[in-house]
């Protein structure tokens, strides 16, 4: 309980009506002046964020502009109070309030340089590294939580409480909570060797297990996949890990294999022709490297040929542009030559049969 008799005694209720008159004056000078220039830091930050370039000064003016209003009343009121007779208790009293609204708010500033920073790295990395954009939340994360624990430890040890023994106990409390949130701390693993590993980046496009999708997001917990149909696929990170995953966004070329059929009437002079033939549409396509182009085998009802090419290009819409290419080719030149494709027939043969039927003409006879 707190004793009224002696906080009624305390030198701060000594002062004078005056004195209480001026350090009221001057808390609320000093709040207008610190009011006053947030918002001139904030109007000038907005002025140089519609610009094109980032300035020097466009990081720190952000920082400075995320200063809080309870910070300010705080030492406004210290101000005020600092011209008043307090007593030894009282001025220690105030120096530890201004000492702890000093740390939260240097927590304030250091979160908000870290997240301008890692906006600008992440805009940045869209265009000049992708792999590193999954990373950028989790090193977010992590800074958040190192700064705000430090900033918990500092205002307790400012509090008087023994931190080392608090350590400790958290030590031995944080075995419990491991074992409680195990899948939680599990994605939370995955995800940092998805940042350090990277075996896919943001805008990769996987095939994983039944589903596929581009990369959009590398979370902490979770990793989230747009689908071909448009829909978003969310995936645990540990799952994704444990699963065999098929990665396109890290394809160089690609190696494609079709078959060419015929008709068994082609005279032999012109399946000679055929691979040449076929090497020759290949490689005057662009972004293309020929293989190979063979007589493969005597199918059931076609003479099959069999070619390999590579298009020295990812993307699949380039795939199948020069693959249209190379068939409509295909059939400009097969109809010149007066080559049939081939395509399911079957065909009859039936023995003659002799008749056993009396010769009409001759029974008329």
């Amino acid at each position: 309980m707190i004793d009224l008799n002696e906080l009624s005694r305390m030198p701060l209720f000594d002062n004078s009506l005056l004195q209480w008159l001026i350090a009221t004056a001057v808390a609320v000078a000093v709040f207008a002046v610190l009011m006053t220039a947030r918002r001139v830091i904030r109007t000038y930050h907005k002025r140089l964020k519609e610009t094109p370039k980032t300035e020097i000064l466009e990081l720190p003016l952000e920082v400075l502009s995320r200063t809080t209003l309870l910070f300010f009343l705080v030492v406004a009121l210290y101000s005020g109070l600092k011209t008043l007779t307090v007593g030894a208790r009282g001025a220690s009293l105030m120096d530890s309030v201004i000492t702890i609204a000093s740390f939260w708010q240097a927590g304030v500033w250091a979160v908000a340089a870290a997240s301008a920073y890692i906006d600008r790295k992440r805009r940045a990395s869209m265009t000049a590294d992708r792999a590193a954009v999954g990373s950028l939340s989790i090193i977010a994360f992590i800074i958040n939580v190192v700064i705000w624990a430090l900033v918990a430890m500092l205002t307790l040890e400012n509090l008087g409480v023994d931190i080392t023994a608090l350590v400790a106990g958290l030590g031995i409390g944080g075995i419990a909570v491991a074992l409680a949130v195990q899948n939680v701390l599990g994605d939370l693993f995955a995800s940092l060797s998805i940042t350090l590993d990277r075996p896919f980046v943001v805008g990769d496009f996987l095939i994983v297990d039944d589903f596929l999708g581009s990369v959009e997001y590398i979370g902490i917990k979770s990793t989230r996949l747009r689908s071909l149909s448009g829909e978003q696929i969310i995936m645990a990170n540990s799952d994704l890990l444990g699963s065999r995953v098929r990665n396109y966004g890290r394809m160089n070329e690609r190696r494609v294999v079709f078959p060419t059929r015929v008709t068994y009437e082609t005279p032999v002079e012109l399946v000679e022709k055929v691979p040449a033939l076929i090497r020759r549409i290949v490689e005057e396509q662009n972004n293309t490297r020929f293989d190979r182009s063979h007589f493969q085998k005597h199918a059931p009802g076609s003479l099959d040929f069999e070619t390999v090419y590579y298009v020295l290009s990812a993307d699949y819409n380039k795939y199948m542009d020069v693959q249209q290419a190379i068939n409509l080719a295909l059939h400009r030149e097969f109809a010149k030559l007066r080559i049939e494709f081939a395509y399911p027939t079957q065909k009859l043969y039936v023995a003659g049969v002799e008749s056993t039927e009396p010769d009409r003409t001759r029974r008329a006879a």
